[in-house]
């Protein structure tokens, strides 16, 4: 019979010099004790690799290490690895430990359908994405050695709620001078994305007991449900060829969203006289507006529309995010808060900070040394010559369908002939392509606007590898008579 157990325990280790097992790989392991321990190992290592959790290439502890987490005899483990490799579970080689083996593949249990299986389409041209391919990583992990080498240890502990005093300085400091925002660093609120940050001000809103916000009519149906949510009522608010017509707010809301710069996603900036007529609401009523600045830092044809907030920094709340100029994977936004609401709005997030203090010292360091604006003047550029060759490609094979709303941002609005957008939707997906309609999802259901038969159109969206192909499908599908009707 096998002597399973160790005969000694090991030798404790003291605080100077810790044994072998301590710097060694955990792995959680549960054989069946008893005379058959080198048997239940065996089995519990086999089934750790057959249900996945072992992954193929996975580095196993060496037996030294898992004989201590486990105060066994090493014996009784190095022959549970000698028995599985002889078997084709794992590998041993010199110099390289012991490994699952690379060609055994984990017995999955079949997972019902879901109706999202769908395969991926080859080609995605769905607004509300920047080209993720494009991220700056080498730039950004340099920010990021450099943020942390110089962080103080105090920014690993529970932060402030607004976020890190660097990042919210280095932020006042570049929305001033790119899109004229007046912003005080104590103002700033950093949060996990736009819609954590709309999340807040409703629930701000509705400790305020207010009820009702009033909403542009073509928007994000994801914002719309964030202020239901929250307990807010919506009204839409009409809209022309000079944007959002805001004479509505004399109903009495007490607070509207708007995306004043460049409409989302019609692509118009809302007309000066609108504007004005925005802040003077504001004022009169004490009404607060909510300043979604999404894509700002995107204009092609002329002078960037400024904020909105420069205008009247104590009635706008102003939100930015990186989610367009650098990725949405980051899951940082701000807002710059009018004093009013800067208290209260802190104290609704909560005591401490819940974005990743480390996420937000790169990107201070990122803007501060000017790596930010090289990127964006860069991803500017890259998404113009799109645009570009959209609307260039459109006008020679597909001159049936106008294009509106390229002044700016990474989408534009593809007009259809009437009736033809369920067959244009279907037959891009037939050949690989993923686009959207401009309704459902971006026209408010209580909206009195009749839509038109339309796409909203990301051309930011596929790497620059992909998008010349994506184009090709695009113009295919809209030049074809059997699907648009036009010859």
């Amino acid at each position: 019979m096998e002597n399973a157990w160790a005969t000694s325990p090991p030798r404790p280790a003291s605080p100077d010099r810790p044994t072998r097992a301590a710097l060694g790989i955990d792995l959680h392991l549960e054989p069946a004790a008893g005379p058959g321990l080198r048997r239940g190992l065996t089995d519990a290592l086999r089934e750790a690799v057959r249900s996945g959790r072992l992954l193929p290439g996975t580095r196993l502890p060496s037996s030294r290490t898992l004989a201590a987490d486990l105060a066994i005899a090493r014996n009784t483990v190095a022959d549970a690895y000698a028995d599985l490799v002889a078997e084709g579970w794992l590998t041993a080689r010199q110099g390289s430990g012991t490994r699952v083996a690379t060609g055994v593949a984990p017995v999955r249990q079949a997972e019902p359908p879901t109706g999202t299986a769908a395969h991926r389409p080859a080609y995605d041209l769905r607004a509300g994405f920047p080209d993720v391919s494009a991220f700056p990583r080498a730039e950004w992990l340099k920010a990021a050695r450099r943020a942390l080498t110089a962080a103080p240890n105090e920014a690993f502990g529970y932060g402030d709620p607004r976020g890190r005093p660097e990042l919210r300085t280095a932020l006042a400091a570049y929305l001033a001078r790119a899109r004229g925002v007046r912003a005080d660093p104590a103002r700033i609120v950093i949060c996990a994305g736009f819609s954590h940050g709309l999340s807040l001000l409703g629930g701000m809103l509705r400790a305020r007991g207010a009820d009702t916000v009033a909403v542009e009519s073509y928007g994000l149906d994801e914002h719309w449900q964030l202020l239901t949510a929250a307990g807010l009522r919506q009204v839409p608010l009409p809209f022309d060829e000079l944007g959002t017509d805001t004479t509505e707010l004399a109903k009495g809301p007490a607070a509207v969203l708007l995306t004043p710069s460049h409409q989302f996603p019609m692509g118009v900036p809302l007309h000066h006289d609108r504007r004005a007529a925005v802040v003077d609401w504001a004022r009169r009523t004490g009404g607060l507006v909510l300043e979604d600045d999404y894509d700002g830092e995107f204009r092609y044809d002329r002078r960037p529309v400024g904020a909105l907030q420069g205008l009247a920094p104590d009635e706008v709340v102003y939100l930015g995010t990186a989610s367009k100029s650098l990725a949405p994977g980051l899951r940082l936004a701000w807002m710059v808060l009018p004093p009013s609401v800067a208290g209260e709005v802190t104290a609704v997030k909560g005591g401490v900070d819940t974005c990743s203090a480390p996420e937000q010292l790169t990107l201070a360091e990122f803007i501060t040394s000017g790596a930010y604006d090289r990127h964006v003047r860069a991803a500017r550029s890259r998404y113009r010559r799109r645009r570009d060759a959209l609307v260039r490609a459109l006008a020679e094979r597909a001159p049936a369908i106008r294009v509106t709303g390229i002044a700016a941002g990474l989408h534009a609005v593809l007009r259809l002939p009437p009736g033809t957008r369920d067959r244009v939707i279907l037959a891009a997906a037939d050949r690989g392509l993923a686009v959207e309609s401009l309704t459902p999802r971006h026209r408010h259901p209580g909206a009195a606007v009749a839509p038109p038969d339309a796409l909203v159109l990301g051309y930011g969206t596929p790497p620059d590898h992909a998008w010349s192909g994506a184009l090709d499908i695009l113009c295919t599908v809209l030049s074809d008579p059997a699907v648009t009707g036009t010859a």
